[in-house]
């Protein structure tokens, strides 16, 4: 009786390990092909994406190095970034900073194979350095809108950055350290992140590696659609830690429209200050939420308050939005045309309340300007500006003259094939070569006594503070 439980229980555990060997290799074929699943998806993306990315190859001409106590000639600069393309007809998206000052710009564009001819290398051949202008550039938000003439390109769609959530997998796309083409893979680690107080960008973090060369680059869903711009990154050591920022889908398809309708970016605004709510502000106004947007000051005669909307009103929503912080609420009336009709729902006291009310352009955007000099006498061609004088009554409209005079500079001129490495929008010219610009005038008679080639340096009141910029005439 022992000898046969003895069989009977062998028998039973050879079973038991039988089974168990064949769930685990039931359980190993499901995983195996899951990854399969998972990397064909991961292919499928890269392929979709990598036509529509370009590498920016950018020379701009430096300040006169000083060598001995005497200058030598102007010095010239070579970098690369990276950039998508948005539009069949050849607009690209790109960071300010990686074309900014530029005096030629070229890109290189994937090379394209027939995917259904058999492989016989792994390595492509390289594309064709296509030249691009620039379209327009926004500073605030660090971003840049280029275009080559070139038709029928692949390009990617934007995706709606505000159904972004933590943890979702994203891709990052480039040229890092001019490594041509390249991918990495991350989770989204912020959907919102604030590098500044009242910084008025905010960011999506992430962990894909990102690397010098990846400015400009696409940061995708795994659907292929853009979700973000790759613009900066936190690193002590210079190279790629984890912490990588990327604009907004949403703000940088924002400014593109712009850029490409009207030539650069109209900020909306209601004429009202906002603040987030916080605990202790809550507590100390007795309010009914502890979270939110609270209405800090409308001034009298703004569209807001003929509009109906008070100081001490609680926003929910802004066109059924329901809005969380004031970061929040300035980027949604932000993306809005001047003119559009928004719809707040508030409370008050007790009270839910629907107010509309228009939006406007901010009235201290100093690319607002452009519309004053949209005539030929505004263009200064040799330096490729339009401006217009600085007189007391534009004065009274800037943030930090220094004094009057000079000539403000309101856009690059649209005939320039380069963004030249001369002022900026913004930027009021003082001086030419030690003589003095009084106004539009005056700027050209300094202009017209240089031949090509000669150095050029301007002085120019930038942001508050005098500066020089200095390049060659052409």
């Amino acid at each position: 009786m022992h000898h046969i439980s003895t069989s009977v229980g062998l028998l039973l555990l050879i079973t038991a390990l039988s089974t168990n060997r064949d769930l685990l290799a039931q359980e190993s074929v499901e995983q195996a092909a899951f990854l399969n699943r998972w990397t064909e998806a991961l292919e499928s993306v890269s392929q979709r994406v990598a036509p529509s990315v370009v590498r920016i190859f950018v020379s701009r001409r430096l300040l006169p190095l000083i060598v001995g106590g005497s200058s030598s000639s102007l010095t010239r600069e070579h970098s690369s970034g990276s950039g998508v393309i948005v539009s069949e007809d050849g607009y690209v998206v790109t960071n300010a900073h990686v074309v900014q000052n530029a005096r030629r710009i070229q890109l290189l564009m994937t090379s394209t194979l027939d995917q259904t001819a058999p492989r016989k290398s792994i390595l492509k051949p390289s594309g064709s350095l296509i030249p691009a202008r620039i379209v327009g550039i926004d500073l605030e938000t660090d971003l840049a809108v280029l275009q080559m003439e070139e038709e029928k390109l692949p390009f990617l769609q934007f995706s709606d950055s505000d159904e972004l959530r933590q943890g979702q997998i994203v891709l990052a796309f480039g040229s890092p350290l001019g490594l041509e083409n390249s991918v990495s893979l991350g989770v989204v680690s912020s959907v919102a992140r604030q590098l500044r107080a009242e910084d008025p960008m905010i960011y999506i973090q992430t962990d894909a590696p990102i690397n010098p060369g990846n400015s400009g680059g696409p940061l995708v869903d795994i659907s292929g659609r853009i979700i973000g711009i790759n613009t900066l990154i936190f690193s002590q050591s210079g190279g790629n830690e984890g912490i990588g920022f990327a604009a907004p889908s949403n703000i940088v398809k924002h400014v593109y429209e712009e850029i490409r309708e009207v030539g650069r970016v109209r900020r909306s605004h209601l004429g009202i200050k906002v603040q987030t709510i916080t605990p202790i502000l809550s507590a100390g106004l007795n309010l009914t939420r502890s979270w939110g947007v609270v209405v800090a000051d409308v001034p009298p005669g703004g569209p807001a308050s003929l509009g109906g909307l008070k100081t001490g009103d609680l926003i929910l929503t802004l066109d059924g939005r329901v809005m969380e912080n004031a970061r929040q609420f300035e980027v949604n009336v932000y993306s809005r045309r001047p003119g559009d009709l928004v719809t707040l729902e508030v409370l008050r006291d007790s009270s839910s309340l629907e107010i509309q009310t228009p939006v406007m352009e901010r009235p201290n955007d100093l690319e607002r300007f452009i519309e004053m000099s949209n005539s030929e006498q505004s263009l200064v061609p040799r330096i490729g500006i339009r401006g217009v004088d600085v007189t007391a009554q534009i004065a009274q409209l800037l943030p930090s003259p220094r004094k009057l005079g000079g000539v403000l500079v309101t856009a690059l001129s649209s005939n320039t094939a380069s963004w030249d490495s001369g002022p900026l929008p913004g930027d009021i010219i003082h001086e030419i070569n030690h003589r003095e610009v009084i106004n539009l005038s005056s700027l050209r008679s300094a202009l017209v006594e240089l031949k090509p080639g000669d150095p050029v340096v301007i002085q120019v009141l930038r942001q508050g503070q005098l500066m020089y910029v200095a390049f060659q005439i052409d």
